[in-house]
């Protein structure tokens, strides 16, 4: 197999995962959060909107689906307090994609986030074809330009719990659906459509713009220390829909992720203009 389709397939694998998390929480200019009088349900969500930024990190386990091209699960921490970092653990299982990395020998992978870049640990059998280094670097300034994934990532960019709650603060159709018990524990239920022209992040909304995304559907679950439990996002874009399934557990864990070795790393851009100058 060519090293250009080994490149580029991955490429088009993790790219959507490189964004998978919001780089924590941002500006938002514009719509102002309900007073003290909104209704019941807005109150809530701002109430765990508070909680959440506060616990500043998570244990997470989730599911991706993304049309017949994606599916996969990831088990680990992320933290908030200033900007991004966290340590997943990603198994590829299911979809187009995955059967091609599978092809290159990688079933699943180790994912850092940092504040300059997500790093992302292939293997041993990829590393084979890449020169030897494990460890491949996105910085967030080239994700933005690499293409081939953009939608998977703007949908999974809420995988942290605050940015979900922001998320459904935009819709207009704010809803409590009533107590239900999750993973063992009394949660209520809430859910919205949220249309993308009301986005106020200006970021995810330009994003979500640009991936011809109208609108998502959020469904979060709170329990009574104004905690996500669980959330569940839809979107629909041009490469299919977009479900993503997270559970949420142990608010304020120890997150230390250290940047993985120099000497075992290679810039994504790196390889990229290699397979342009050397395809074989």
């Amino acid at each position: 197999m060519k090293r250009t389709t080994a490149w580029l397939t991955t490429a088009a694998a993790l790219t959507g995962l490189a964004a998978c998390t919001s780089s924590g929480p941002s500006d938002r200019p514009g719509k102002e959060r309900p007073p003290a009088s909104a209704p019941a349900s807005l109150t809530a969500l701002r109430a765990a909107e508070q909680a959440t930024e506060r616990a500043r990190s998570v244990r997470v386990r989730s599911t991706t689906v993304m049309g017949s091209q994606l599916s996969l699960t990831a088990d680990g921490v992320l933290a908030w307090r200033d900007g991004l970092s966290g340590s997943l653990t990603i198994h590829y299982t299911g979809g187009t994609a995955a059967e091609t990395m599978r092809g290159l020998g990688v079933t699943s992978m180790q994912a850092r986030y940092l504040a300059d870049a997500y790093y992302a640990r292939m293997g041993d059998s990829f590393a084979a074809r890449t020169g030897g280094k494990h460890w491949l670097r996105y910085a967030y300034d080239d994700l933005r330009t690499l293409g081939g994934g953009a939608d998977l990532a703007d949908q999974m960019r809420s995988t942290t719990p605050d940015q979900s709650v922001r998320l459904l603060l935009d819709s207009d159709d704010v809803r409590e659906l009533g107590p239900e018990t999750v993973d063992g524990q009394g949660t209520t239920h809430y859910t919205g459509t949220v249309d993308v022209r009301d986005v106020t992040d200006a970021e995810l909304r330009q994003r979500l713009q640009a991936a011809d995304v109208t609108a998502e559907t959020v469904d979060i679950w709170i329990n009574e220390k104004n905690l996500l439990v669980k959330k569940v996002e839809k979107t629909s874009t041009a490469n299919g829909e977009v479900t993503q399934t997270a559970h949420y557990s142990d608010y304020g864990v120890k997150v230390a992720v250290r940047k993985p070795p120099a000497a075992d790393t290679e810039d994504f851009k790196n390889l990229l203009s290699q397979s342009s100058t050397n395809p074989t």
